[in-house]
């Protein structure tokens, strides 16, 4: 595994950690907030990271298309939940437009990643 794999890996367990974190305060200290949504998109995000980085490691996935596609499953969840995070938190957004775009990364993530499954190089 590469270096920057192993950050993905990473990545993939301070989601899955902020995820939970951002759900309790979701029950506790902002209810009725958006971080529901955050905490649910760092959540479900969380193993399909981990889980892209088995499917390139075990030639599931074409290696430069299921890599992007992983890194924008981070990118976009980083933004679309940490902007809705920072909104209830700080009262304003990371910068305009964050979570749309990290939601349109996140669209476009997943299309690729059904791409790259799709492009496979044929088993040996």
């Amino acid at each position: 595994m590469t270096r920057f794999e192993r950050f993905l890996a990473a990545l993939s367990g301070l989601l899955g950690a902020g995820g939970v974190a951002l759900a309790a305060a979701a029950a506790h200290v902002a209810q009725g907030s958006s971080l529901d949504s955050a905490a649910l998109l760092a959540l479900v995000h969380a193993p399909a990271i981990l889980a892209g980085l088995a499917g390139l490691r075990s030639g599931v996935l074409h290696r430069r298309m299921g890599l992007l596609a992983i890194v924008g499953l981070g990118l976009g969840t980083v933004l679309f939940s940490g902007d809705l995070a920072v909104r209830v938190f700080a009262g304003h957004s990371l910068f305009p437009m964050a979570a749309p775009t990290g939601g349109v990364i996140l669209i476009g993530a997943w299309l690729l990643l059904a791409i790259a499954g799709i492009f496979t190089p044929a088993a040996r």
